[in-house]
């Protein structure tokens, strides 16, 4: 009993640590799965904590239970209309990205730490994927607003990429515990992986929503009955040779793309759940870990995390996109975001549960590739994204959000927003708001009173609560709780001060402001040059100059673009014509 007294304390001050020093990490803009790491590794037995902790056993389980939590989760928030933007190159980067990115590191690898080259390729295999719990992290958690072409293609590459560095490594893994040529039952072994996991995670996505839609629970089993199914999913699919990653991930992006009930209850509760998964997975990690070891072995292995970065990665990146014709600036940037997280860790027990020789050199590789990925790229991803123009004016989100269930009927939510102190809105009136039809104000709040609706004005501080369409949260958002921006993410300065009709014809456009269009694309509308110059897949920030104009994608509906700004540089005289 003492000694569970013990293990509960001191894993309740570990947890404590790594969520207040978070606090810190969001200040200084470090990456927070890398100050998990660190909590982890000063807590164990070479750090001033000295906890022993060598159980490989137990690490893997928590590892990959706590990857499936983070791959449902971000399965969940992924929307089938990303797909039209990101799936195959996504798909390019998971299956042939993967497999460019196993060969160079190991090569290097093999050369580099003096191995023979399956040993290389293994290690190649084990830090070949990027890490789902690390994108996830830091584009939703950091302020990040990326394009979404960009944003689509990290999220879903990071999301179903685990399979195939999986599939590697087991079949290296087992190459080298048999010493037998390569066959072709590898092939079938992929075949297998694959097809199984993909369906499984289709039909149980489908069948996970239309149990949550049928059966009657209190409110707060929905999410739990979402996640029991999840794991049932995983476990399963594992169980009849398929991925259980790619089937949980799967099964995420099928139930999150279907109308369930207590559908924001269910994202609420999986949104902390997988922040609980990525603190406990990288604590462990880093008590797994053992400094003293890495520093040996660091000179080789920054070597080879190096080789990965500047060679492996952006040459996988670039062969794998050739048929991707998406700008220079965004390739550079889905080249250097390939962030290692604790799957390569996880992928290094392989060797160490069958055996192998070099067994715990492959692990400390492995872990120091992941520390130097997490500091150096992890780092970096926020400045970098500014620099190449790839990032957007922040998306605002309501405070709070209750779907409603009216006689079996949704499709509508009460939001609540708390309006900036500088909100533009100050001194509106609920005739001001911009809402539909069927839209209402239904509250306001001011130092904790409500005020009554007739004749209300808002102003800043105040809670203000609506019932709003699902379809319409986003632009109320943008409305209500946006804040005025300066500098280059302000939205009038970055989408400029008009909006024009896509349908509008360029040559028309460019005469009103005394501009002369190119003669190829003088008849075409706006949408047609737009689209023509990002090769018909135009996404909300995409930016087309002409001259002293630029045309902004400012909104998009599927394909097809529906707002347009228009941005005058240099800004015309004071009393000029327009």
């Amino acid at each position: 009993m003492e000694a569970a007294n013990q293990l509960l304390f001191a894993g309740a001050i570990l947890f404590v640590a790594a969520v207040l020093v978070s606090a810190w990490a969001f200040r200084f803009g470090a990456p927070l799965l890398l100050v998990f790491l660190v909590v982890g590794m000063l807590a164990g037995e070479d750090g001033p904590g000295g906890i022993r902790f060598d159980d490989f056993q137990a690490t893997y389980i928590v590892g990959n239970l706590a990857l499936a939590v983070i791959l449902f989760d971000g399965g969940l928030r992924t929307r089938f209309t990303s797909f039209t933007l990101g799936f195959r190159p996504a798909i390019s980067l998971t299956t042939l990205g993967v497999v460019i990115t196993t060969a160079i590191t190991g090569a290097f690898a093999a050369w580099v730490l003096g191995l023979g080259l399956l040993q290389g390729l293994l290690v190649g295999a084990i830090v070949g994927s990027t890490d789902a719990a690390a994108v996830f992290s830091l584009l939703r958690n950091q302020g990040i607003s990326l394009k979404p072409r960009v944003a689509t293609v990290l999220e879903i590459e990071s999301g179903s990429n685990d399979p195939m560095a999986i599939f590697l490594t087991v079949a290296l893994v087992s190459l080298l515990a048999s010493g037998d040529a390569p066959s072709w039952q590898i092939g079938v072994f992929f075949a297998q992986q694959m097809g199984v996991g993909l369906a499984g995670g289709i039909l149980g996505g489908r069948l996970l929503a239309w149990l949550v839609n049928r059966i009657h629970l209190a409110e707060g089993l929905y999410p739990l009955l979402a996640l029991a199914g999840g794991l049932f999913i995983f476990g399963l699919v594992g169980q009849a040779g398929g991925s259980g990653f790619l089937a949980i991930y799967a099964a995420g992006i099928v139930f999150g793309n279907r109308p369930v009930h207590a559908r924001e209850d269910i994202l609420g509760v999986h949104d902390g759940l997988a922040w609980l998964a990525q603190i406990v997975m990288f604590l462990v990690l880093g008590l797994l870990s053992a400094p003293s070891q890495l520093v040996v072995v660091a000179p080789a292995a920054l070597l080879v995390s190096a080789g990965m970065m500047f060679v492996a990665r952006p040459l996988a990146v670039w062969l794998s996109l050739l048929a991707y014709r998406a700008p220079f600036a965004e390739k550079l940037f889905i080249s250097w975001v390939g962030l290692r997280g604790a799957v390569p860790v996880v992928l290094a027990i392989f060797p160490l549960m069958a055996g192998l020789e070099n067994a715990q050199l492959y692990f400390n590789v492995a872990f120091f590739v992941v520390l130097t990925s997490l500091v150096f790229q992890g780092w970096t991803i926020a400045p970098l994204a500014r620099l190449l123009g790839l990032e957007l004016p922040p998306v605002f989100e309501a405070r709070q959000r209750v779907a409603l269930d009216i006689e079996g009927h949704t499709g509508f939510e009460l939001a609540g927003y708390r309006l900036p102190p500088d909100s533009p809105l100050g001194g509106a009136g609920a005739d001001e708001l911009n809402l539909a039809e069927d839209e209402r104000l239904v509250a306001v709040f001011r130092d904790g009173r409500p005020l009554p609706l007739e004749g209300v004005r808002l102003a800043g501080g105040d809670l203000v609560y609506v019932l709003v369409r699902s379809e319409n949260i986003d632009a109320l958002s943008g409305r209500l709780a946006a804040p005025p921006l300066p500098g280059p993410l302000a939205e009038r300065r970055f989408f400029g001060d008009f909006d024009l009709d896509p349908a509008a014809r360029l040559a028309d456009v460019c005469q009103a402001y005394g501009i002369a269009p190119p003669d190829e694309l003088s008849e075409l509308s706006l949408a047609e040059v737009i689209a023509r110059r990002f090769k018909g897949l135009p996404v909300v920030g995409d930016r087309v100059t002409l001259g002293d104009i630029d045309l902004v994608v400012r909104e998009t509906t599927g394909k097809a673009i529906t707002r347009v700004g228009l941005v005058l540089h240099p800004p015309p005289a004071r009393g000029g014509s327009s």
